[in-house]
């Protein structure tokens, strides 16, 4: 099927002798939003890194198993990790806006890629991926002002803006709103609802009333085992495993 963008299979994840994710099967939809939830340890993040190779970082993580992104297996050596990481960008936990100004926060990514033309055409860019996450009318007098200058969840709006600057297909998002106020949240959460539309998101979350508000699909993992996915209104509703229904209802942490 061509709405699938990513497919994995027998995705095993170990760090040193651990293993953290045990034969993980799934397939995620193109411009949908999927939320992967269960409890702390349980290996939704360790799948999430899996997704952009983030876990090369990790020293004695090993990864099994395919991954493959439009049809193509990212653990390729013949793979361009820089290439991946531009296709499948990535927003974390706590907004990471670099030591610099708002304006080259965002054209930083621009630059390194080569995605501009001339002065003029980079300003362009920069205005537009700050108007796509609403944070444009309140930033553009002090687009040269550090960006730690901002409040978190305008930082954490920057953050997004800077990854789909240069144009990713896929978007990782690890808890992106835990660090943040209920009014920074609910902006974060309909910025995802208008970005869906032309990215696929891929989130973690703590929350089971933000995925429950903001998910088409929800994952459930536990214990390094991908328990189920489904409509997530139908997670929510009628769950086939009583593992994931147990969860969302509290019964268990």
């Amino acid at each position: 099927m061509n709405n699938i963008i990513i497919n994995t299979s027998d995705l095993n994840v170990f760090y040193n002798k651990k293993q953290a994710l045990f034969n993980v099967k799934v397939s995620l939809l193109r411009h949908k939003v999927t939320a992967l939830v269960g409890p702390s340890g349980c290996g939704k993040t360790t799948f999430l890194r899996c997704l952009n190779r983030m876990n090369d970082l990790i020293e004695g993580c090993k990864v099994e198993g395919s991954i493959k992104i439009d049809g193509n297996d990212i653990n390729s050596h013949k793979v361009d990790v820089v290439g991946l990481r531009k296709k499948v960008g990535m927003v974390f936990q706590k907004p990471n806006p670099f030591p610099k100004s708002i304006f080259e926060n965002v054209a930083y990514g621009i630059r390194i890629h080569g995605l501009y033309k001339n002065k003029s055409d980079l300003k362009t860019k920069v205005e537009e991926s700050l108007d796509k996450v609403g944070l444009l009318q309140e930033v553009h007098s002090r687009l040269h002002e550090e960006a730690y200058g901002l409040s978190g969840g305008q930082q954490q709006r920057l953050c997004i803006a800077r990854t789909i600057a240069i144009d990713p297909e896929i978007i990782l998002m690890d808890e992106p709103t835990s660090a943040l106020d209920p009014i920074a949240t609910a902006r974060i959460e309909n910025l995802i609802e208008t970005l869906k539309t032309k990215f696929t998101i891929i989130i973690v979350t703590h929350s089971m009333q933000q995925a429950a508000r903001i998910s088409n699909f929800t994952a459930f993992f536990q214990s390094g085992n991908l328990i189920e996915i489904d409509d997530t209104k139908k997670i929510f509703s009628n769950p086939q495993h009583k593992e994931t229904e147990n969860y969302i209802t509290g019964r268990v942490d």
